[in-house]
């Protein structure tokens, strides 16, 4: 079957993609390895716009329960799949995954997100979800009056402290090399707070606690020293990893691996194929934002089919 839409993806941009292209009539196959996107690892999301409250493992079932209400003869859903390569010619996209299992469309949507660049010093898997987070907007109010440490320096790093100064007792950030790579601006303006530190020449080592974090080892790399930290939380900012590996020959990238998209109508280089979320080159990454960037991107898909 040659469907309209191949959506690539389960996140929250995947899922809404599928939910408009079924409303919209178009013959969709949704591929996902799983519903719910980075957001299932937090245990309480606060900013999903409706929701005052839920779980990322809950929030990734109403995705699926959404998607799934639109999957009869115009919507199927290929879940436990993951696309591993699309090749385009003649017009039609071919889709394979890790099944062995070939698809073809006439566009393809890529939602399929990124994932975060973890921590490998011990402690930090055994300490993941206690104390240990991805995510600040998710997760960051939890931290209310609590002494919290940010690791990494870039943009990120900065604007997770700039969040978490809003209600934590003290932020610390930790920075690899001997300068902040965040805007200089924004350095400026974080670092001016009372309540915030910033660290240069620093080398992580070990995440200490016992049923939850309770510090951390690093390394002064300038005198070769260990020190320790106090502190209950950790927020971890060095890095996105993003899963475009399966389409590296036929659309551009930028330095970190991102699909570059158009911002106005989320085309991608090569015609025929939008993207929409994480993977893509937008400045902010945010669920609310990863949907509404893939119900634009469905808006034009419909409109570029049907003007053929």
């Amino acid at each position: 079957m040659n469907y309209d839409l191949a959506i690539i993806g389960g996140g929250p941009a995947g899922a809404a993609a599928g939910v408009y292209a079924s409303r919209k009539k178009l013959k969709t196959v949704l591929i996902t390895g799983e519903f719910g996107g980075q957001s299932t690892v937090s245990p309480d999301i606060q900013n999903w716009v409706g929701t005052p409250s839920i779980s990322g493992i809950d929030l990734g079932k109403s995705f699926k329960e959404h998607v799934l209400a639109y999957a009869n003869d115009v919507l199927e859903v290929k879940e436990g799949e993951l696309v591993t390569k699309i090749q385009h010619a003649d017009d039609i996209f071919t889709i394979t995954t890790d099944k062995d299992t070939s698809y073809t469309a006439r566009t393809v949507l890529i939602t399929a997100g990124s994932h975060r660049r973890k921590l490998t010093v011990p402690g930090a898997e055994e300490f993941e979800n206690k104390g240990i987070t991805y995510c600040a907007s998710c997760d960051g109010p939890f931290f209310a009056d609590k002494e919290v440490t940010v690791i990494g320096g870039g943009n990120a790093g900065f604007e997770t402290a700039a969040q978490l100064l809003a209600y934590a007792k003290s932020v610390t950030l930790l920075q690899r090399g001997g300068t902040y790579k965040a805007d200089p601006v924004t350095v400026e303006k974080v670092l001016s707070h009372e309540n915030m530190t910033g660290i240069l020449n620093t080398q992580l080592k070990e995440i200490h606690g016992e049923q939850f974090v309770t510090g951390l080892t690093y390394k002064d790399t300038t005198t070769g020293e260990d020190k320790k930290l106090v502190t209950e939380g950790v927020f971890v900012e060095i890095g996105l990893i993003p899963s475009t590996d399966f389409v590296a020959d036929l659309v551009d990238r930028d330095n970190y691996g991102r699909i570059v998209i158009d911002p106005w109508t989320q085309q991608a280089s090569l015609p025929g194929i939008w993207a929409a979320g994480d993977c893509t080159n937008v400045r902010y990454h945010q669920n609310n934002i990863a949907a509404g960037d893939a119900v634009k991107a469905l808006e034009d898909i419909y409109l570029w089919l049907n003007a053929r």
